[in-house]
């Protein structure tokens, strides 16, 4: 059983910044998987917002490179996304992921 459990989320206004923490516990060698954070706003797919690998190696969408900066800590097992110049179409529910499980997500509202 693997559980991934986010935290972070709110009401920001544009410009604003937030950070999003997603604490992964179960049976997985989480050092050795990539680890991710989604977005999925209303109306629209779910869609990959950024992700780190075991090696360290990262992928952004393009809508938030320069913006989004995401992190892991292996020791911890945890997986962090923090999000700068916050604009009003980065509102969306974000959702932890590793291989194939979703955390419950957390929602991010950016007002204009």
């Amino acid at each position: 059983q693997v559980q991934l459990v986010e935290s972070g989320g709110g009401l920001v206004q544009a410009g604003g910044s937030l950070r999003l923490s997603c604490a992964a516990s179960g049976n997985i060698l989480f050092r050795f998987v990539t680890m991710g954070w989604y977005r999925q706003a209303p109306g629209k797919q779910r869609e990959l917002v950024a992700q780190v690998t075991s090696a360290g190696s990262i992928n952004y969408a393009d809508s938030v490179k320069g913006r989004f900066t995401i992190s892991r800590d292996n020791a911890k097992n945890t997986v962090t996304l923090q999000m700068n110049t916050l604009k009003p179409e980065d509102t969306a529910v974000y959702y932890c992921h590793v291989r194939e499980y979703w955390g419950q997500g957390t929602q991010v509202t950016v007002s204009s």
